[in-house]
């Protein structure tokens, strides 16, 4: 039986530490790297090549909805119905809301470079006149567009009998820079689409037709910015950082044996199966396949590769579809370079730590386990209450300062702690006492004054005495019953809060307003309900304890109001939260004097206990609300402002 701490320590670290470092090196490299190639490369090659092939079919479906939308535009029939009729400026001016329609068109980004417009004869009727900079085309690009074969095309025909033609990539020979693009082989190509023009029997020949050709560097954009890539896009430049550093994407045509596009430029239009690339079994493959798989592994350049493609919507399935196969490709080192890496980390770090635990271990186990044994019986006697206890300290380490520390703590402890118990004792009921006075202080001035008032039509001998009579019983009635509700509020006071209940808050704002309109009147302030107080926005909470909120601002209001002042209410809906704002005309609030309005027992004036704002604030913190007093930026006064969340079953209320 092993019965040392320290030896046990070490063959626990050896059991945690060293074991599963060997024991994930041999995952890694015998499991991770096979299911690596074979399940996550597959999946992220063939993923990103059905990607990409649907984003160059999108492409590819909004240009030739972009060429159907401009043969159906009623100013381009117009133009081919007129052609022939008039000529010079009559001509023109028949023609240039056709040509800015084409200008339109060719402006947006990546839609076509040249559009033109057919007649029945295969005659050019209009083209555009700008390019997609918004630069006039220059003259010998025009002469071009105007004096190119068009009539003589195959695919006139059809469309003039009412087909839609797509044109697959080729060499128009339209630009007038294509002598110094040859490092940009995409800017001499195009692709595009040919519609015919509708005449005006539903059932009658076509007017014309309508070309717009796309520049080929949409498609070369794509393919060189798309491909596999770690999410974060970060590479360290080792050639193992980046799992997929090396991927690149490609574009085959339908035939499965010609580049159409390839981040390699100088590959355009090479044949897979020739002698410069000679990798028939890639073409074999796709022609073998439904549509979508892995290449076989093989070699170009020297470096082994893995690649999935994916084939677009053919012509067999669609008759307006290019079939164009996109292939998307990673090196061998990039796949099994990380791994490799790992492995030999893993290895190197097994071997260190297996030395490292073994000493440290042994050499801190020493040290540690007496003065340990020592700290775990003493903190047993001062958990049970023996403050007396003390630890016997050895040496000058960090842990004989730790029984020197608690040491000292206990005895402290000691000291302290009936000090302490009767000074929180006397401090509670202090706090307590002064809030008692506080909130029973509020109900007992409208109690107060009710009485005076009533007192006064009573000498005065005034015929609304029994109105008054009868107001007065029920203000004492309902403050009394809130000074009950204060003695239980405070008598449960470090419980929980009574349950809270659907609340309107228009109709709180109104009771307070109505409660304190007697003390109101007496010193010449006049209370006015906004007419949002009727909006019936609920809020869930104690409606004492709202009210009891309310009457504390409602109360300094009126006493920071001098004669003749004013005093509104008004309730309305902040997003998810019920606003309640309480303005006056009084003084305003010192700029000393805002930052330190919510704490306890600060107070401006010469009575009170300074309580009342922070009592608010309490009420409304609990509540899930907030609580603000300002200075009002249209004229003087102070406003209070109020925000709790709006019941969630509220008529109104969002989805909570």
């Amino acid at each position: 039986m092993i019965r040392r701490i320290s030896t046990k320590w070490v063959l626990a670290v050896l059991a945690v530490v060293v074991l599963p470092f060997l024991g994930f090196a041999w995952y890694v490299h015998d499991f991770v790297s096979e299911r690596f190639a074979d399940d996550v490369v597959r999946y992220h090659l063939l993923g990103h090549a059905a990607e990409l092939s649907d984003r160059l079919d999108r492409i590819v479906d909004e240009r030739r909805e972009d060429a159907v939308l401009l043969a159906s535009a009623p100013t381009v029939a117009r133009a081919l119905a007129g052609a022939g009729e008039d000529e010079g400026d009559a001509r023109a001016g028949r023609l240039a809301p056709t040509i800015h329609l084409l200008d339109q068109l060719v402006r947006r980004d990546g839609a076509a470079e040249f559009v033109v417009v057919l007649g029945g004869r295969g005659q050019v009727v209009a083209t555009n006149s700008m390019d997609a900079g918004g630069a006039p085309l220059a003259p010998e690009v025009q002469g071009r567009l105007a004096g190119y074969p068009w009539g003589e095309q195959p695919w006139l025909g059809p469309v003039l009998a009412g087909e839609s033609v797509t044109l697959d990539q080729g060499r128009f020979h339209l630009r007038t820079a294509e002598g110094g693009d040859g490092d940009r082989p995409e800017l001499r190509r195009h692709f595009g689409f040919v519609e015919p023009v509708p005449g005006e029997q539903p059932l009658g020949e076509p007017l014309g037709a309508v070309v717009t050709l796309v520049p080929w560097s949409v498609v070369q954009g794509e393919i060189e910015s798309y491909g596999v890539r770690r999410a974060d896009g970060i590479s360290s430049g080792t050639a193992s950082a980046d799992l997929y550093d090396s991927s690149y994407s490609w574009v085959w045509a339908a035939d499965a044996d010609t580049i159409l596009a390839h981040p390699n430029r100088s590959l355009y239009g090479e044949r897979v199966s020739g002698p410069r690339v000679n990798l028939p079994m890639m073409g074999e493959a796709v022609r073998r396949s439904s549509g979508s798989g892995m290449y076989p592994d093989y070699e170009f350049l020297g470096v082994r590769k893995k690649a999935a493609f994916k084939q677009g919507r053919t012509r067999d399935q669609s008759p307006q579809g290019l079939g164009w196969i996109v292939g998307v490709g990673v090196d061998y080192p990039d796949i099994y370079g990380p791994v490799e890496e790992i492995t030999r980390t893993i290895a190197k770090a097994s071997g260190f730590v297996l030395f490292l635990a073994v000493l440290v271990t042994v050499v801190v186990a020493r040290r540690t386990t007496r003065p340990v044994q020592d700290l775990e019986a003493f903190t047993r006697r001062v958990a049970s209450g023996d403050l007396d206890a003390q630890v016997t300290v050895h040496g000058h380490d960090e842990l004989a300062d730790l029984a020197r520390s608690f040491n000292r703590m206990t005895r402290e402890l000691k000291e302290n702690r009936a000090q302490l118990v009767e000074a929180e004792k006397d401090a509670a009921w202090r706090e307590m006492a002064r809030q008692v006075a506080h909130e029973i202080k509020n109900p007992l001035t409208p109690i107060q004054l009710s009485a005076s008032l009533l007192k006064r039509a009573h000498d005065e001998g005034s015929p609304e005495f029994p109105a008054i009579l009868e107001r007065t019983i029920e203000v004492v009635q309902r403050q009394v019953g809130n000074m009950r509700d204060i003695a239980r509020d405070f008598y449960t006071f470090a419980g929980q809060h009574r349950d809270p209940v659907p609340v309107d808050a228009g109709v709180t704002v109104a009771e307070v307003f109505d409660l304190n309109e007697a003390w109101a009147s007496e010193v010449g302030v006049r209370l006015e309900k906004g007419e949002s107080l009727g909006a019936g926005l609920m809020v869930k909470a104690d409606p004492d304890e709202l009210q009891r909120a309310l009457v504390n601002l409602v109360s300094n209001a009126i006493e920071a109001s001098s004669d003749g002042g004013l005093i509104k209410g008004e309730v309305s809906l902040d997003g998810a939260m019920v606003r309640i704002t309480l303005e006056d005309s009084g003084r305003g609030i010192s700029e000393d004097v805002g930052s330190r309005l919510f704490e306890p027992y600060f107070t401006t004036r010469s009575s009170g206990t300074g309580l009342g704002l922070a009592i608010v604030r309490r009420i409304v913190e609990d509540l899930g609300g907030a609580v603000s007093v300002t200075n009002r930026e249209d004229g003087p006064g102070a406003r209070a402002v109020i925000q709790l969340p709006q019941h969630e079953n509220a008529p109104g209320a969002g989805p909570g």
